[in-house]
């Protein structure tokens, strides 16, 4: 599951991604293969961490299993 992290709040993609650009025709974010396509890999600050990626608006995406 992806989720968009905001200082101390975890939102939904839907409420960011519906409106860019970049999303897909769902208003959702270009997932695929465990790669957000529209943005880029953060480096992982601890391996108990979820992958991090920073999308092309900014904001920073965690994929939560």
């Amino acid at each position: 599951m992806l989720v968009i992290l905001m200082e101390d709040q975890l939102i939904s993609p839907q409420q960011v991604c519906s409106t860019c650009l970049l999303a897909d025709q769902q208003g959702q974010p270009r997932w695929q293969r465990g790669t957000l396509r529209c943005g880029r890999a953060l480096s992982k600050l601890a391996d108990d961490l979820p992958e991090q990626f920073e999308c092309q608006m900014g904001f920073r995406v965690a994929h939560i299993e």
